[in-house]
């Protein structure tokens, strides 16, 4: 218990040491994220694929689904942006995995005007998501891990994700019926790793809300990743706020995205689930 309290009262100094450092100087730096995510590839193609084809196709969905953003930030805004690949004319998959379909957009948050616009792609239409930031009610743990130079401290919080977040789900046997689980919400848990030698509550996408600059989010199969922190550089210009689009709130956004993939699931029964470039 004694040693338990020093270590809080050590933590503690340095949050404020790094606080009333950054606060005495017009605090602005970059953080580099790579995404990475976990595929389930057992049951994919009904089970009659070898090995080296699900190799060959998992390895191409990596390729689409794991990306590089940068989270340009000041003492209150932060931008958040898909690092463009070298040679790369795609507008990317987004974090739906359905490439010229969906494509998000940089993303904008205010911690101090509570404030999030998000350019998205939907189908060739162009919208701005313009709403309040999520609330996530962070549990914050004992336990720390040293990314990079960083000392983090680990936090959890939990979330709901539709079902079929990422895929059109699996036929109903009669082939015309939608699965009961389609439009259902799933709970899963959410880990960050946040460092007080950063005091600034933002992080990567709509992950904000800690005491420290998030530098990793574990999310089901998807993981977030700090892969390079640049402090303080004279570089960095102002950051411009996403303004293309349609605008709608997160609300009227999902109700129009929900339609959508209904839709494209419907017309996928429709079409037996064959691949139409036979």
């Amino acid at each position: 218990m004694y040693l338990k309290r020093i270590r809080s009262l050590i933590v503690y100094a340095l949050f404020l040491t790094s606080y009333l450092s950054f606060a005495q100087k017009d605090f602005q730096g970059k953080a580099y994220y790579e995404t990475k995510v976990t595929l389930d590839m057992d049951n994919f193609g009904g089970g009659n694929l070898s090995e080296e084809r699900k190799k060959q196709i998992a390895d191409r969905m990596r390729s689409r689904l794991e990306k590089t953003y940068v989270l340009t930030f000041n003492q209150f805004e932060s931008l958040y942006k898909e690092e463009e690949r070298e040679g790369s004319n795609s507008p990317g998959w987004g974090r739906f995995g359905m490439s010229g379909n969906m494509a998000q957009g940089p993303q904008y948050k205010n911690i101090k005007a509570s404030k999030l616009l998000q350019e998205s792609d939907l189908f060739g239409k162009q919208f701005l998501i313009d709403d309040a930031l999520p609330e996530f009610e962070w549990k914050l743990e004992s336990e720390t891990k040293t990314i990079g130079e960083y000392l983090c401290f680990k936090a959890t919080t939990v979330k709901k994700v539709p079902e079929g977040m990422f895929g059109f789900g699996r036929r109903s046997r009669e082939g015309d019926r939608p699965q009961e689980n389609e439009d259902r919400e799933r709970e899963i848990t959410v880990t960050a790793w946040y460092t007080l030698q950063v005091p600034l509550r933002q992080g990567p996408g709509d992950y904000w809300g800690l005491p420290g600059l998030i530098l990793e989010i574990n999310e089901g199969r998807n993981a977030i990743y700090c892969s390079k922190l640049v402090l303080n550089t004279n570089e960095i210009s102002d950051i411009e706020k996403p303004s293309k689009g349609k605008k709608v709130n997160k609300q009227e956004y999902d109700a129009i995205l929900k339609k959508k993939m209904t839709e494209m699931r419907e017309m996928y029964r429709r079409d037996g689930g064959r691949d139409r470039r036979r």
